[in-house]
């Protein structure tokens, strides 16, 4: 009876301990090749700067730029500038750039990469063909008898698979979408980066040319400015120190005219070099400063929504939960590693003799592999790729911090931009009233051409700063507009949009 009572208890024992190691393998399983990865929340912030930005900017010469809160940004937004020279220039470039082209075959690689790692969840097979000839010595086994030469040919066959127990290959798996999506991330901000450069040196480059005319009309001016003085000091109507007054200005209007037409060439040199091209073959096309049309509705995401649309912020996350995965690789690998394998095959002396009975062999089995001791290697690479992550958490929360501090100055711009432009257009009117002003007096007899020359020079002058002004203004929207990503779903090539949806 006491011994029945005790073979029954021990069962009893023997079926908890089971479960306990069965519930352990199980938590180990899900647990030891680290957590799911969660994609960071959302600053909790309501807008980009402290105070609220007004509806709209100040009215700055009958123009008024209005932020449009939570509106997304248009599909090809540079069309909004209505400049079908600048739109050629962008289109040429997204099909020329070399830096996009890199970008994207980058991408195609990672996905090429992603569609390799599913490898690793189906059996691996292999075939083998193997000849040799050999001679014996059967000394080796304690034997007397001669040794003999003889041919072995072999035909086989072999299955392994892993066992995915601790989900090493899947966190590897996951890494290397990850490394995919990051890739995509970073194609998509290649190109937006280019096509805000493309769109910005346009505007510059236009701009150039304006101020170009205007200060080559100052120059001429200066030139008449200086032969009107020069004749009066023959007439002792002034001093020569008046003559040398003017030369001096005019070299400086030279000089000024000498940067700018450099500014000019080095403007149009990048703009062909943004396009795939080399500078002494491809002519742009000509933009005029004043066809282009200001965008009035600025569409700004909202905070929320950034970022989910910002493709660097999108890169630094996918980045995150390639660390992550890291995480859970080195974890898995302080585990077993489980397979199982078969191998089948036929030998012989010859081909010819392969299909003999005696010849044929086959095996199965499993292996565990249980590393015991290396050296603290596995430990401190369990370490190593966690502090990995702690600084793939940091930059991404950087680059989060980056993106909303270039929109509140992309904003803050626009608002100041605004008013500067209005400053420089009363400065226009100003000078445009006082030379009408000098006109009238020249005519009636009561103002010297000097006069009139001085203050035509002015007028110009006042051009040239209200280009600037304006210029800078045009090249502000286009920093708002990458500053909140773009449209990144958008421009990506077919193998980019496979990529996206997750395809091979």
């Amino acid at each position: 009876m006491m011994r029945a009572n005790k073979t029954w208890d021990t069962g009893v024992v023997h079926g908890k301990l089971s479960a306990a190691l069965a519930s352990a393998c199980l938590l180990l399983a899900s647990c030891a090749a680290g957590p799911d990865f969660q994609r960071p929340l959302a600053p909790q912030v309501d807008d980009y700067t402290l105070h609220d930005l007004p509806a709209s900017t100040v009215d700055a010469d009958g123009e008024a730029q209005t932020f449009v809160r939570g509106a997304v940004l248009p599909r090809d937004w540079w069309h909004m500038f209505q400049s079908s020279e600048m739109d050629e220039m962008v289109e040429r470039a997204m099909k020329g750039n070399a830096t996009v082209a890199a970008a994207e075959a980058s991408l195609r690689q990672s996905q090429d990469n992603l569609n390799a790692g599913y490898g690793v969840f189906f059996p691996q097979a292999e075939l083998a063909l193997a000849g040799s000839r050999e001679r014996t010595a059967p000394i080796m086994q304690g034997l007397a008898s001669p040794g003999s030469i003889f041919n072995v040919v072999s035909l086989s066959g072999s299955v392994v698979y892993a066992l995915d127990v601790f989900g090493g290959q899947r966190r590897a798996v996951e890494g290397l979408g990850a490394r995919r999506d990051s890739a995509r991330s970073e194609a998509q901000a290649a190109r937006l980066a280019l096509q805000a450069n493309v769109v910005d040196t346009a505007i510059a480059r236009a701009a150039y040319a304006s101020q170009i005319d205007s200060m080559t009309d100052i120059l001429q001016m200066e030139g008449l400015l200086l032969r009107q003085t020069e004749a009066q000091v023959k007439a002792g109507m002034l001093g020569y120190i008046n003559v040398l007054a003017v030369r001096s200005q005019m070299s400086v209007t030279e000089n000024q005219l000498a940067l700018l037409k450099l500014k000019y060439d080095e403007a149009g040199h990048l703009l062909v070099n943004l396009q795939g091209d080399f500078a002494g073959r491809l002519a742009l096309p000509e933009l005029d400063f004043d066809s282009m049309v200001l965008p009035k509705d600025l569409p700004v995401s909202l905070p929320s929504d950034l970022v989910r649309r910002r493709p660097d912020i999108l890169a630094a996350e996918a980045r995150l939960h390639a660390a992550n995965a890291d995480v859970g690789v080195a974890t898995a690998a302080m585990f077993p590693s489980i397979s199982l394998s078969s191998d089948a095959g036929i030998a012989g002396s010859s081909l010819r003799k392969l299909p003999g009975d005696n010849g044929k062999f086959w095996s199965a089995g499993a292996t565990a592999d249980m590393p015991l001791f290396r050296g603290g290697s596995l430990w401190f690479g369990r370490k190593a790729a966690i502090e990995a992550y702690n600084g793939a958490a940091a930059a991404y929360r950087q680059t989060v911090l980056d993106a909303f501090t270039q929109v509140a100055d992309a904003l803050k711009a626009l608002e100041h931009d605004a008013e500067t432009v209005k400053a420089q257009g009363i400065m226009v009117d100003t000078a445009g009233e006082s030379r009408d002003l000098i006109l009238a007096s020249y005519n009636a007899g009561l103002a010297s051409y000097v006069d009139v020359l001085n203050v035509e020079i002015q007028l110009e002058q006042a051009n040239i700063a209200y280009v600037s002004a304006a210029a800078q203004r045009y090249q502000d929207t286009v920093v708002l507009f990458a500053a909140l990503g773009g449209d990144w779903q958008e421009g990506l090539d077919d193998a980019g949009r496979q990529a996206f949806r997750g395809q091979p």
